[in-house]
């Protein structure tokens, strides 16, 4: 069952800017970067409960980090209802919780 995706404002803005500066670096890497993050939230909108939880985050709040291939970063989601609520495009790279 394909689940729907809400991505929250902040969320488009901060992927926006990783996309510009994929850009930068060479071109076309942003687009390639723009497919690995979609291609993930199409595969959570699918299995949802296969990433693994974000630790250090209440039980009852449970938040899940997968992955994106080729690049440093994570979406972070949470599952409510039948709605895949998108809470960052995590760099792995920077503090948590940035």
């Amino acid at each position: 069952m394909t689940r729907k995706v809400r991505i929250e404002p902040e969320v488009a803005a901060e992927l926006e800017g990783a996309i510009r500066w994929y850009d930068r670096q060479s071109h076309g890497l942003g687009a390639d970067f723009l497919a690995a993050v979609d291609d993930t939230i199409a595969h959570v909108s699918h299995w949802p409960e296969a990433a693994a939880t974000v630790p250090g985050i209440a039980a009852d709040i449970p938040a899940r980090k997968a992955p994106v291939p080729r690049f440093p970063y994570a979406i972070v989601y949470l599952l409510v209802d039948d709605t895949i609520c998108v809470l960052a495009v995590a760099h792995e790279k920077r503090r948590p919780g940035y």
